[in-house]
């Protein structure tokens, strides 16, 4: 953060607070942030957001209300300049992300969102990461379900490979366990990076990439083919991985970001890492029939959005921007991530990111996306020494790891 931008009247803008994300994470800010945080609601609508504040309690009652349309870039500069650190649940980024990013950048104000969304990424890294860097601004994308667990659950199973001299970490597999539902705007993600996708041939060789967030994808290593799309047997995985697993949804994306933090680490997991990710289906004897049918499935949904005819009906079907899970849903979701690794000595290692009694994609979400913003108001004299376009893992590190556990998440990594 820059001189300038040390002494502003707000702590916090949350933007997009009246979104289906953006609610959750008011309403978290509202019961956890601590006295003396300042807090701002901003979004489009002065109605909906002043409607918002009356249902957050009375310690919300105070909140500013900040307007600034994303399309807008001299509201942005005006919002960003009041504020430390803006959280964005204003979704999809391709479509209205890019002017927020760069008003931070140039404002020298802390940025934490929760894309999803490779293309998104890559354009903020190569508009952004230099000049973020000389400003000593932390961008920080992907501080939900993707890609907190996944890259902080291999931040601390390094660290335990490290504290016990057991090598690099070499071969590992994420397998995903969750119940949870989907939201309009994760769908309407979903549908612009097809549509970017098919524009352009250059953008889906660069999507499909599994190096496609790394600093310079040419220094990264030749490790052979890094399917994200695969149905595997667990004990491929480790003795402890029962089962069949079929491609995880959001692999594609989570397996980008953690090459990111290594190779910004100066590949400090280690040149021979190895990573993927894939999800439980059980271990019963059906278990490679049902993940075979949560692939096609998958493979089904790309394909159907991808060609005019089946998107029509799709798009009648699936939630509409601003719909997600009921409340019963969210209340009864989870999620268990078990990250598996054999080092380069040939040691086995474990770790486990959990989150019990919230769908991983919305409530759980909130928890992670608000400790992301109060790790940046709160905590930066003990935050790591970086700036630029960063992952959770190189931006906020254990202080993230700390404040999620205390918020109630498991993180742990062991010997097995």
């Amino acid at each position: 953060m820059t001189d300038s931008a040390r002494d502003r009247e707000l702590d916090l803008v949350l933007y997009g607070a009246t979104g289906f994300v953006g609610r959750l994470l008011a309403d978290y800010l509202a019961r956890t942030a601590p006295d003396g945080v300042r807090i701002a609601l901003a979004g489009r609508s002065h109605t909906k957001l002043e409607a918002l504040r009356t249902t957050l309690g009375p310690r919300a009652v105070d909140w500013p209300i900040l307007i600034a349309d994303s399309q807008d870039p001299l509201a942005l500069v005006e919002l960003v300049a009041r504020t430390h650190v803006v959280a964005t649940t204003v979704g999809p980024y391709a479509k209205y992300g890019a002017e927020l990013v760069n008003a931070c950048v140039a404002a020298g104000t802390d940025y934490v969102d929760l894309t999803g969304e490779v293309l998104f990424a890559r354009d903020s890294i190569d508009a952004h990461h230099e000049k973020a860097r000389t400003n000593g601004v932390r961008i920080v994308h992907s501080c939900g379900y993707d890609s907190i667990p996944s890259d902080l659950g291999v931040h601390v199973l390094h660290q335990a490979v490290q504290a016990d001299g057991a090598g690099d970490l070499g071969e590992t597999t994420l397998v995903a366990s969750l119940r949870g539902g989907v939201s309009g705007g994760t769908i309407d993600s979903l549908r612009t990076q097809i549509d970017a996708s098919k524009k352009d041939r250059a953008l889906r060789r660069l999507a499909a990439s599994p190096y496609s967030l790394s600093p310079d994808r040419t220094k990264e290593p030749d490790l052979g083919r890094q399917s994200d799309v695969a149905v595997v047997d667990g004990a491929d995985i480790a003795p402890e991985a029962r089962g069949w697993k079929a491609p995880f949804v959001m692999a594609s994306y989570n397996t980008r970001v953690v090459r990111r933090s290594n190779a910004l680490r100066g590949w400090a997991y280690g040149r021979k890492f190895k990573y993927r990710e894939v999800m439980s289906v059980g271990d019963s004897r059906l278990s490679r029939l049902f993940a075979g049918g949560v692939a096609a499935v998958l493979g089904g949904l790309v394909l159907g959005l991808s060609v005019r005819p089946t998107r029509y009906v799709l798009d009648r079907i699936l939630p509409a921007p601003g719909e997600g899970p009921s409340e019963k849903t969210q209340s009864n979701g989870y999620f268990v991530m078990d990250i598996y690794t054999t080092t380069t000595t040939g040691a086995r290692y474990a770790s486990r990111v959990k989150a019990q009694g919230g769908d991983p994609g919305y409530r759980a979400t909130a928890v992670m996306l608000g400790e992301s913003a109060l790790s940046l108001v709160l905590d930066r004299d003990r935050l790591p020494d970086e700036a630029g376009v960063l992952t959770p893992a190189t931006a906020l590190g254990d202080v993230l790891v700390d404040r999620l556990r205390r918020a109630g998440l498991e993180i742990s990594a062991r010997r097995l």
